[in-house]
């Protein structure tokens, strides 16, 4: 039990606590904005994540920082980090759809994923072709010998060669959750290096001419704490690639962020300098990308719930039911990822009740934070907020149970908008055929 009020470290930067002792984000009080739009309901600090672009742009360059849909795609936030700078990658072809839809070029998207079916990669050589001087998207991140098959068909028919990148499997174990280690051997992403598959799939690209192969790419996972990891990873690749005289090499993203109390995290800076130092001292020519995601996003966002139902099991716990739960943010009952929560009418309350947060969904394992700290005044109908939930809730959301999925607001300067609206009813039915 922690009786000390939630870290203000953990909060969006310019999370501030107001006179009568309530949250206010970008200038917005979090009370009026839950009362305005709902809740649950995403509040996103739009100032936090044009600083961590910007970081992110002064530590690696321009066109050097990829961002990674995965953690947080919408329209607005396409553009957002686009206008920044940044380009971005996206795994499906939903995800650059929804890029574009935000008005970003295909030429400023990097097309990723283990599995892109036939119909994906014809999206990404022939979308924007009406308006752009080179059609398609800006690289192909090649994962498998069935996907160079599928874009050696496509050549045979006439479509633009596109410019690629082999994903390298390096053999590098990242400290973190197995579900999102990427880089070990055994792994479903990229071509493994130890059996040759790497090299292989180097040749066939080279002499079979499905596409111009321009770089390498590497992976090793998410929420990686310990720099030390990609510097190995730096290392790997570094060496393996050095033979080929290839202009580009992407070492991935994956950079964690402090989620809990006592917890720490490298800057994005740090990152940065860790990286760039070991492949200057190994000697890379190659320009050196990176793709973040969680440490552009995370901790820009709180999620606001609405308390349910508090109920006290004596010599057993508390449980605290709040109005979403794993449909908004899967990743505890996924990873057993920790948070912290609070409450939006008194940030500075001392959490003195323990007790464990849950969602209103039909699984005991619907849980938010498995050994919570609680105000002991809280009371059903207050405002409670998780901070570092910007990355992998929204984007990894469900209808479980039905429940419409929540709103997303962006606040900057005393101003809000709504940039994916909440679901309604009607939503949850629109593709039903009776």
């Amino acid at each position: 039990m922690s009786p000390r009020p939630v870290p203000m470290g953990l909060l969006p930067d310019t999370a501030r606590i107001e006179s009568d002792g309530s949250l206010s984000v970008g200038g917005c009080r979090v009370d009026e904005l839950a009362e305005r739009h709902g809740t649950p309901l995403f509040v996103y600090d739009e100032a936090h994540v044009r600083a961590r672009c910007r970081e992110a742009v002064a530590a690696f360059g321009v066109d050097r920082v990829v961002y990674a849909s995965k953690a947080f795609s919408c329209a607005a936030m396409a553009r957002l980090v686009s206008d920044e700078g940044l380009l971005l990658d996206v795994a499906t072809g939903g995800e650059l759809f929804v890029a574009m839809h935000g008005g970003v070029p295909a030429d400023r998207c990097i097309l990723h994923g283990n599995n892109k079916s036939l119909a994906e990669l014809e999206m990404a050589l022939t979308v924007g072709a009406d308006t752009q001087a080179r059609p398609g998207v800006r690289q192909i991140v090649v994962d498998s010998f069935d996907e160079i098959e599928r874009l050696e068909h496509l050549r045979s028919r006439g479509l633009p060669k596109p410019r690629l990148m082999i994903r390298v499997t390096p053999g590098v174990h990242a400290h973190t959750h197995d579900f999102i280690a990427t880089g070990q051997d055994d792994s479903k992403f990229g071509f493994n290096l130890s059996n040759g598959d790497a090299a292989r799939a180097i040749d066939r690209i080279t002499r079979g001419g499905c596409g111009e192969l321009v770089g390498l790419h590497c992976h090793i996972g998410s929420n990686v704490l310990l720099v030390d990891s990609f510097a190995k990873a730096a290392e790997v690749m570094a060496k393996f690639s050095a033979p080929y005289g290839l202009p580009e090499l992407t070492l991935g993203g994956g950079l964690g962020v402090a989620y809990v109390e006592g917890e720490e995290a490298p800057s994005i800076t740090a990152w940065g300098s860790v990286l760039l130092d070991a492949c200057r001292a190994l000697g890379v020519q190659a320009e050196v990308s990176v793709e973040p995601g969680r440490s552009i996003v995370a901790s820009s966002a709180i999620t606001v719930y609405t308390v349910g139902t508090v109920k006290p099991i004596p010599g057993i716990r508390t449980y605290v039911s709040v109005d979403g739960g794993m449909s908004d943010n899967p990743r505890p009952v996924l990873y057993g990822s920790g948070y912290e929560a609070f409450a939006v009418a008194d940030v500075a309350a001392p959490r003195d009740m323990p007790g464990r947060l849950v969602g209103k969904h039909c699984e005991s394992g619907d849980v938010l934070i498995f050994d919570a700290d609680f105000p002991s005044s809280l009371k059903v109908g207050d405002l409670l907020a998780t901070p570092v939930t910007g990355a992998y809730g929204h984007s990894m959301a469900s209808n479980y149970n039905k429940v419409p999925r929540p709103a997303v607001v962006f606040v900057a300067d005393g101003e809000s908008r709504v940039v994916v609206r909440r679901e309604t009813y009607e939503d949850l039915v629109r593709l039903d055929q009776v």
